[in-house]
């Protein structure tokens, strides 16, 4: 346990490095980023010029005994390859979404952490937005009686050339599957986190508009510990794209969260109240520029982008401290993980898989 800033460093520099960067140097008082590492040189020089850090071969990164933390950015089939070393090293690790793209290859990080003793994260960032904070509350609270019933739904949109840009998209080896696993795991995560542990699963996937090897449209009906009964839809086919929605049907009322926001929430007995997404959560269903990376708001009260990425990371800063696990651990991650395969194994077999 430690009270001084943990020193860390950024393994693949990629898409979403630089919101990893921006949340890092946001917790200056806790954190300080001192590296980055990338296969490709010039990747590596880029991100550590653009943050004022030092790009730094992965062997180094490993072999440093002041780098505390490192912050796994890699292609999904990479994370157990990248923090498995780390946490070996007696590193604490954070991966990026899914936490791999197999259960063997989480259960290989699981087995590190444990060997370790250090801290393993798995990014699920929704879970810190003020709308996900708002719909746990108003399940802890119970007003909305027995929930029966759950719908998710991530109807966004990619184009082909979203996949063309990176060689590893829309692969088995290394995105683990389609619109699922890759856009629709963060939702599944929620779904998860609001409806306990899922026991039966019914899925379907189809390819229809893109040129890949993985699904752009997966269905799955589902069934829980606790008796819920849930419909889940992902997809990167759905034009124009529209935002994430997880909506909780209980005996005495709903809550809808929908692009960050609780956009509905009716119990027996109260006036309905009612929102609207964000734009920012449809810059994100389609594709597009987010514009809290533009720098405009639309004036709501939703979770800034790169602000959930921030709280999730202290998060895992107060772990380490209070040698505690974090909100989102390597169960957690696998969980989803698992969710997911169960959807694709029951497609390809064309039948309900127990889990």
């Amino acid at each position: 346990m430690t009270s001084r800033r943990l020193r860390a460093a950024i393994v693949g520099c990629g898409t979403i490095a630089p919101t990893h960067a921006r949340a890092l140097l946001a917790l200056a008082d806790d954190v300080e980023l001192v590296a980055c590492s990338d296969v490709v040189p010039e990747r590596a020089a880029a991100l550590a010029d653009a943050f004022g850090i030092e790009a730094r071969p992965y062997a180094d990164v490993l072999a440093d005994p002041t780098i505390d933390l490192v912050s796994v950015c890699t292609p999904s089939g990479l994370h157990a390859e990248v923090g498995v070393p780390a946490l070996l090293a007696g590193k604490h690790v954070v991966v990026e979404k899914p936490m791999e793209v197999t259960e063997e290859a989480c259960d290989r990080l699981l087995a590190a952490q444990r060997t370790s003793g250090t801290h393993l994260a798995v990014i699920s960032q929704h879970r810190f937005d003020d709308g996900t904070r708002r719909l746990r509350e108003v399940l802890a609270s119970g007003a909305l009686g027995r929930v029966v019933a759950a719908d998710c739904r991530v109807p966004w949109h990619r184009t082909q050339e979203y996949y063309d840009a990176e060689a590893w998209r829309g692969t088995w080896a290394l995105d683990g599957g389609g619109a699922l696993i890759n856009q629709g795991i963060h939702t599944v995560d929620l779904l998860l986190w609001a409806c306990g542990p899922a026991v039966s699963v019914d899925g379907a996937i189809a390819t229809v508009a893109h040129e890949v090897e993985v699904e752009d449209v997966a269905s799955a009906a589902i069934t829980f510990a606790g008796g819920t009964l849930a419909t889940l839809m992902a997809s990167t086919a759905t034009a124009p794209g529209l935002p994430a929605r997880l909506a909780l049907h209980g005996t005495d009322g709903a809550v809808v969260l929908e692009g960050d926001c609780v956009t509905l929430l009716a119990v027996r007995g109260q006036d309905v109240q009612q929102g609207q997404p964000t734009t920012d959560a449809l810059q994100v269903a389609t594709g597009g520029t987010r514009s809290a990376e533009r720098g405009v708001t639309d004036g709501s009260e939703a979770t800034a982008w790169g602000e959930a990425h921030r709280r999730q990371l202290l998060d895992l800063v107060h772990a380490v401290r209070e040698d505690r696990p974090p909100l989102v651990d390597g169960e957690a991650g696998r969980a989803a993980v698992g969710l997911v395969r169960a959807v694709y194994r029951s497609a390809r077999e064309g039948t309900r898989i127990t889990l």
